[in-house]
């Protein structure tokens, strides 16, 4: 499937409908050695902080749901107090396509656009934000992406199958930006066929839908190993 192309007539808006992001931070961190790296700091403040404001920060977002695992819902609560844009904060479900799900449950009915977001990404400016959900305003569907540097390989037994072409390689970040009730089917599609899908895009593309690709950001990285976190915080260190 052509991801630089859509399915339907682009929707010519010339205002930005009404968007809500689902912030997910439910994950068990099993590769961070112990830390927890939600509430692991960055900047001088919990990562998830970070992550919430550029929510916060950028206009085209009007409201905000943060989902998390239970034991975070009132620390989590406390930190986003000044952020008037944060709606709830909710417990996940035992798996990411379960959290989403939990997160649209909890926006208001007002939501026409809904913006995903890895809670392990807290470098996204809202810039970048702003961009896709533009994007998903035009086309029902968008998100970052960056080319990929590296060769990459499809294996099979520690053999190699194939080498794809690179120029045609994106690596697709979040925030990922769908019409609503796109989003809502197509998560309801994939739980129904007990589909395991790594991101919400894979959900539409299942459906039929394309996204549109906008330029992503080199800084936005998820933080998944210590050294991610190490990273970060030097990349953070050099905006100050």
């Amino acid at each position: 499937m052509d991801i630089t192309k859509v399915t339907r007539p682009a929707r010519k808006l010339l205002k930005l409908q009404y968007c809500g992001a689902v912030i997910v931070a439910a994950g068990t961190a099993s590769r961070m050695g112990g830390i927890d790296k939600v509430m692991a700091p960055l900047g001088g403040e919990p990562m998830i902080a970070r992550t919430v404001r550029a929510f916060q920060d950028c206009d085209a977002i009007s409201e905000i749901v943060v989902v998390t695992r239970e034991d975070l819902i009132l620390p989590i609560t406390g930190l986003c107090k000044t952020m008037d844009k944060v709606t709830a904060v909710v417990a996940g479900g035992k798996n990411r396509q379960e959290s989403v799900n939990l997160g649209l449950n909890a926006l208001s009915d007002k939501v026409k656009l809904a913006a995903v977001h890895d809670g392990a990404r807290p470098l996204a400016s809202w810039q970048l934000i702003d961009r896709v959900v533009r994007a998903a305003n035009t086309y029902g569907a968008a998100a970052p992406a960056v080319s990929v540097k590296d060769t990459i390989k499809v294996v099979e037994g520690r053999i190699v199958k194939s080498t794809p072409d690179r120029a045609s390689l994106y690596a697709v970040q979040t925030p990922q930006v769908f019409d609503f009730d796109i989003l809502r089917g197509a998560l309801a599609k994939a739980n129904a066929d007990n589909a395991k899908l790594t991101d919400d895009c894979s959900a539409v593309e299942r459906m039929g839908f394309s996204v549109k690709i906008v330029e992503g950001d080199e800084r936005n990285l998820k933080v998944t190993t210590p050294l991610d976190l190490k990273i970060a915080e030097l990349l953070l260190e050099e905006t100050r």
